[in-house]
């Protein structure tokens, strides 16, 4: 066990005050509930500014007044991706040097403005120069979340608190298609919605930064005690910062490669259940398009309550068989469970058993993603955001296989228009993700 004055905090008697003192803090104060707070609101914003799109370029009037052809509007929804992805890393790096207060409030900001310029655009040139900013911007959000939690939450809460953030993001991407049609249907136009959803954006940033501090020892509001606690059990405290994107530590570190496989394949079977779900449910089961979103909300949904039990679930399992296999049975019981759930789907001809089924995918994945972060908070050290951007962007490389597939995987392969083969395809993600987590190791950081 680490000591727990690493932070260059002093104890009561080094400091010659005694123990029982008045004015001494007896209880740990509480700033951390706080940064974390703020932090999932930053993560609402995340998904609400990054979700809205989709709503809005459904829509004729979005299309004609600015010119475009459907290909057009496909580019733009995809150059996101794009720098999204590639991104991750070094927008994890700036964040792990420069300090989570300083780069998180800038990549808020930055993204928001590019939501107002969207609101704003005037043409194809524009607003694709505003997504392809989007993305470069978006990207550094969740590798610095991910960093902060390991700054500030206690080893045996950071699976709990890395739930709550995540939660944060998929309460904002549930919020965006609801409120967005509400808006544009009653009350305002796309151009309008934009822009008050980029003007919100500034005041999480603001929040935030008003919240939160690099380290705890740095916050008025987080006494020593708190300070001590975070410190507590932690077996290499986050000291000093990284002179470089550790990309050849990265690239040597096999468990890393095989994080990196397991996000890959998470992600090409989810990313189905937001993307082509619609499409199956109309065409294949035959679903009234009203009934199929009700549908899809009750999957997202699932996935949420996966979410909100994933956190305690890892750190339950951290504490009572350890942090290797407390970290790795959890995640290779949620990809099984998985691959059941997409297996099943070739045998099921209600759409309400198939709906079930997509369910139980989405609350297994979303179950295994706080115990994902947690991993990478425990292997990053000091470059614990450009590890997990690492890892995401791999994870979203495979988000960016699946769309393009399934059509390929029908056009060759679906003779009969079942989908089955495409379900295959999504369970061979899940079998690869099982099989890659058994040979993680929290324990091998990246030095």
């Amino acid at each position: 066990m680490s000591n727990p004055y690493e932070y260059g905090l002093k104890s009561d008697q080094q400091a010659g005050q005694p123990v029982n003192a008045p004015g001494r803090h007896v209880g740990a104060s509480s700033m951390r509930f706080w940064v974390i707070g703020a932090t999932t609101l930053a993560a609402v914003a995340l998904y609400l500014d990054r979700i809205c799109i989709a709503e809005i370029a459904k829509l004729d009037d979005f299309r004609t007044s600015l010119g475009m052809s459907e290909k057009q509007v496909g580019g733009i929804m995809s150059a996101f991706f794009f720098t999204y992805a590639l991104c991750q890393v070094p927008a994890g790096w700036l964040s792990d040097r420069l300090g989570a207060r300083r780069m998180l409030p800038i990549y808020i900001c930055v993204w928001s403005i590019c939501t107002i310029m969207t609101g704003l655009a005037n043409g194809f040139l524009m607003l694709i120069t505003a997504r392809l900013l989007f993305g470069v911007s978006q990207a550094g959000c969740y590798p610095t979340a991910g960093s902060l939690i390991k700054r500030w939450m206690p080893l045996p809460q950071r699976g709990t608190a890395s739930s709550i953030v995540s939660f944060g993001g998929r309460l904002g991407g549930a919020i965006a298609p609801i409120l967005t049609a509400w808006l544009l249907a009653d009350i305002i136009g796309w151009r309008a919605v934009l822009i008050i959803y980029g003007s919100l954006g500034f005041v999480a940033a603001a929040i935030f930064w008003f919240v939160f501090r690099d380290r705890p020892e740095d916050h008025p509001g987080c006494n020593d005690t708190e300070c001590r606690l975070i410190a507590e059990g932690d077996d290499e405290l986050v000291t000093g910062l990284p002179s470089f994107p550790p990309l050849i530590p990265l690239i040597k570190s096999g468990t890393m490669w095989l994080m990196c496989a397991l996000q890959f394949g998470i992600n090409v079977g989810w990313v189905f259940l937001v993307s082509w779900l619609p499409k199956y449910l109309k065409e294949v089961k035959n679903v009234d398009p009203k009934i199929g979103g009700w549908m899809s909300t009750i999957v997202l949904f699932a996935g949420i309550v996966g979410m909100l039990l994933g956190g305690p679930m890892t750190d339950l399992a951290v504490r009572f068989l350890g942090r290797r296999k407390g970290r790795v049975i959890p995640l290779v019981c949620c990809y099984t469970l998985a691959v059941v759930a997409y297996l099943s789907c070739l045998q099921l001809e209600s759409a309400w058993a198939f709906i079930a089924a997509a369910s139980v995918v989405a609350f297994a994945t979303d179950l295994s993603v706080p115990g994902l972060w947690a991993y990478m908070q425990d292997v990053g050290g000091n470059n614990t955001a450009a590890v997990f951007g690492w890892g995401n962007m791999w994870g979203n490389f495979g988000a960016a296989v699946t769309p393009l597939a399934v059509p390929f995987i029908r056009e060759h392969w679906d003779k009969n228009g079942d989908w089955s083969e495409a379900f295959l395809f999504f369970s061979a993600g899940y079998v690869v993700a099982a099989l890659t987590a058994l040979g993680l190791n929290p324990d091998r950081k990246i030095r």
